[in-house]
């Protein structure tokens, strides 16, 4: 891990009282997550049966009897598109992560696609009670930003349409972050179709911890809306899994702040053990995957964005600053 890297993630939150939480080998236990929660859980829930089919426990306590008015949840509304499929937070109002699948062949346009004819769409999939909408980025100072961005789904109308859907988007500072840097680093990865015959990806917002005025760790992020109910992240990661035709992975993870970054920095200034991702996310990733067929992608491709000038303008941004390369939430 470089100096500048550790330096950034420092400011970001992770110091070395907690470097243990977030940098810590990652455990090899996992619970598979259902996109039916209730079922699931009812399921699982622990009692005692007598012979006679009842449930008892010390003192007739039978806290399991809850469940038959409803589950509470969490529910995790897991949907599959066209091009990715996402899981949705309905805490935040955001999506958990989104997960891609890109070959050469599902980024070639089909000829008559174009990103002009897509318009965000709220997603009446999701409850109106838990539903992020679209008034809800009027006049936010936010951009609507791409978790799975449109530009991977080319391959045909519908599946750039879907992109557009509000369960895959969250708010991302424009000018120097969802316009310029965090676009460069998705082209990057459509780069790596060059290099692999399949790259897989998986993206999502954070929400990491600063250190405050008093000397204590806190999480703060912004919320937006009226009434304000859409979290603002911090940062955002992508895993970047390029596979080969032995079976072997390359992998990357990577972990941006949600602020303006020059586009002279280093994407390798991003970089992060993916056990660290684990554990700021509470996801886990390529679990059952032998650790000798994951190779480090970085050293095998290198790393690096190409800044392409968008909408032919040309953007000028602020002059790198040493220690706020992973600046705080506002």
């Amino acid at each position: 891990m470089s100096k500048y890297l550790a330096t950034g993630i420092a400011s970001a939150g992770v110091s070395a009282a907690v470097a243990n939480f977030f940098w810590g080998k990652s455990s090899t236990e996992t619970n598979a997550q259902q996109a039916n929660g209730a079922n699931t859980a009812s399921k699982n829930l622990p009692t005692t049966i007598t012979g006679g089919g009842t449930l008892v426990s010390p003192g007739g306590v039978n806290p399991s009897e809850f469940f038959k008015y409803g589950f509470p949840g969490p529910v995790h509304d897991l949907k599959t598109h066209q091009e990715y499929i996402s899981c949705y937070d309905r805490q935040k109002r955001n999506p958990y992560y989104v997960v891609e699948h890109i070959t050469p062949e599902s980024l070639k346009n089909s000829g008559n696609v174009d990103r002009k004819k897509s318009v965000f769409k709220e997603d009446e999939q999701i409850p109106l009670a838990f539903r992020a909408q679209l008034r809800d980025y009027f006049r936010s100072g936010y951009d609507r930003g791409h978790q799975a961005p449109a530009a991977n789904a080319k391959f045909s109308q519908e599946a750039m349409n879907e992109t557009f859907l509000l369960t895959n988007i969250s708010p991302q500072v424009g000018d120097g972050f969802n316009r310029d840097y965090w676009a460069h680093l998705e082209y990057f990865c459509r780069q790596q179709v060059a290099n692999f015959p399949s790259v897989r990806l998986v993206t999502g917002p954070l929400y990491l911890p600063k250190k405050c005025a008093d000397g204590k760790w806190r999480v703060e992020y912004e919320m937006i809306g009226n009434p304000p109910n859409i979290a603002v992240p911090t940062h955002f990661f992508k895993l970047v899994v390029g596979e080969k035709p032995n079976g072997d992975l390359s992998v990357a993870a990577f972990v941006l702040p949600n602020g303006v970054i020059d586009n002279k920095t280093s994407l390798t200034e991003f970089e992060v053990p993916v056990e660290a991702l684990e554990r700021s996310s509470g996801l886990t990733f390529l679990q059952n995957v032998p650790q000798g067929k994951k190779k480090q992608l970085c050293k095998e491709v290198k790393c690096e964005i190409t800044v392409r000038e968008f909408d032919n303008a040309t953007k000028t941004l602020p002059p790198k600053k040493d220690v706020l390369l992973l600046p705080p939430p506002k």
